[in-house]
C-alpha cells in the first residue's frame, strides 16, 4: 500500500533549509491554495542523476514569471537543492518535485504583498503507468473537457490552476475503465493527454504531434522530436483534427512522468505498438540513463 505523502520520512529542501518530511506545513489560508498561485515543476532522477535539471529549472523560473512573482532564490541555488535533496533522500531513480507558491499574508485576489515560499521534495519513483500497460498500449477516451484558448490562461507554464480539468478528465477517464484521457484544444484540435504529449505514426513512418500553442511543449517531447530526427524519422508538428485519428496506424505519449508510453487506443480508435515506437522508447532511456551507455 502507498505511504501519503505526508507521512514519508526524510527530509525536503524548504525555503534554503532541510526540514523534517513531516514538519513541512503550509497553512490553510496560503494565497497559493485558495487562488492558485502556485507554480511547479516534475524531474525524473536515473542513476542518481536529474535529467535536464537546467532546463527544468529555467521553465520553473518562466513559470513564476508568468504568474506575477519571482522566486527568491537563483537559478543555481534551486539547481543545487534539487541535487543535494536527491543525495540526502538517496534517491536513485524516482522523482522531483520543486515548488513555489504565494503565502499567507493576504487572502483576497490582490496578493503583491506575499511571501514567496519554495519547496523541494523527491522520492522513489518507479513507472507512472503499469509496466504490463506500457508494453500492451495504455487506452485513452476523449475529454469533454478542452484546454482553454491562449489568451485566456499562462498557457506555457506548469501552474498548479492549469490542471484542474486535466483531473476531471482522468478521474472521467479511469471511471470508465481506460487509464487516461485524450484533451482537444480550444478549436477542437487534438491538443495532450491530462501531463503528456502525444504523438502519432501514419503508415508511412511519418510522426505527426500537436503544434504546442495552448499547452507546454514538453522537455521530454523536445527529447524525443531530436532522438526521432536522428533516426531520419519526419516529424510534422501541425493542427490535427480528431477526425485524422482512423489514419493512423500508432500512437503514444511524451512526458517526465509518461516517458514514452505507447497508446493502443482513443475512444473507438485503435493503434498498434509499433517497432519505431519500441525503438524511440528505448532509445530515450538510452539518453536518460547516460551512464549505462556509455
Amino acid at each position: 500500500m502507498m505511504i501519503p505523502y505526508d507521512k514519508r520520512d526524510g527530509k525536503i529542501w524548504y525555503n534554503a533549509s532541510l526540514v523534517d518530511w513531516s514538519d513541512v506545513k503550509v497553512h490553510v489560508l496560503s494565497h497559493g491554495l485558495h487562488y492558485a498561485s502556485c507554480v511547479f515543476e516534475g524531474e525524473r532522477v536515473y542513476d542518481g542523476e536529474i535529467f535536464k535539471l537546467e532546463e527544468h529549472t529555467s521553465r520553473f523560473f518562466h513559470s513564476a514569471r508568468r504568474m506575477g512573482f519571482e522566486i527568491p532564490y537563483t537559478e543555481e541555488q534551486i539547481n543545487k537543492a534539487c541535487k543535494q535533496i536527491i543525495s540526502v533522500q538517496n534517491v536513485e531513480n524516482g522523482y522531483v518535485r520543486p515548488v513555489a507558491w504565494r503565502g499567507s499574508e493576504m487572502m483576497a485576489i490582490s496578493a503583491q504583498q506575499t511571501k514567496i515560499h519554495v519547496a523541494v521534495a523527491t522520492w522513489e519513483w518507479g513507472s507512472y503507468f503499469d509496466p504490463k500497460l506500457k508494453l500492451e498500449g495504455i487506452k485513452l477516451n476523449i475529454s469533454k473537457w478542452k484546454r482553454p484558448a491562449p489568451d485566456t490562461i499562462p498557457w506555457d507554464t506548469k501552474a498548479s490552476g492549469l490542471y484542474m480539468i486535466c483531473t476531471l478528465s482522468k478521474h472521467e477517464a479511469e471511471r470508465d475503465g481506460y487509464t487516461d484521457s485524450l484533451m482537444l484544444d480550444h478549436e477542437g484540435n487534438v491538443a495532450e493527454a491530462t501531463g503528456a504529449n502525444v504523438f502519432f505514426k501514419d503508415k508511412d513512418g511519418i510522426l505527426h504531434t500537436p503544434i504546442p500553442d495552448s499547452f507546454l511543449d514538453g522537455i521530454t517531447r523536445r527529447t524525443v522530436i531530436e532522438i526521432a530526427k536522428s533516426k531520419n524519422i519526419k516529424v510534422l508538428e501541425r493542427k490535427i483534427n480528431p477526425e485524422e485519428l482512423k489514419n493512423f496506424s500508432g500512437c503514444f505519449l511524451t512526458g517526465t512522468a509518461a516517458e514514452v508510453t505507447p497508446v493502443s487506443k482513443i475512444a473507438n480508435y485503435d493503434f498498434k505498438v509499433c517497432n519505431t515506437i519500441i525503438e524511440l522508447s528505448d532509445s530515450y532511456q538510452l539518453v536518460v540513463r547516460k551512464k549505462k551507455a556509455a
